[in-house]
């Protein structure tokens, strides 16, 4: 496993604040970019506040607002969560407190 270059926190946790109302509702999941998706985003690790149920396209929306390059890879990403292999699409996620994700771009080679 790759040790993370830098991490970045988001969300209620990284800002000091006390909860609010909505954030029963979200979770702190970690997000692991991998090759291309860790130039692209610009780290190999951080933590996101998120809904803790999403599809995993809107788990992948969530990702690209706060990275929004990573859109250039959409088409060629695997996306993990919890080490499983998700497609894209309207798979309901259950995500629980933190969960990995992972981003792994295509990796050539032979």
């Amino acid at each position: 496993r790759l040790s993370p270059r830098r991490r970045r926190r988001r969300g209620p946790a990284a800002e000091g604040s006390s909860p609010r109302d909505g954030d029963s509702m979200r979770c702190q999941v970690s997000v692991l970019y991998f090759a291309r998706s860790a130039e692209l985003a610009g780290l190999r690790c951080e933590t996101l506040s998120v809904p803790r149920e999403i599809t995993s396209l809107q788990l992948w929306e969530e990702i690209v607002k706060v990275h929004p390059r990573l859109a250039l890879i959409r088409d060629q990403v695997v996306f993990a969560v919890r080490q499983e292999y998700v497609l894209l699409g309207d798979q309901l996620l259950v995500l629980q407190p933190g969960d990995e994700v992972a981003i792994i771009p295509p990796i050539s080679g032979g």
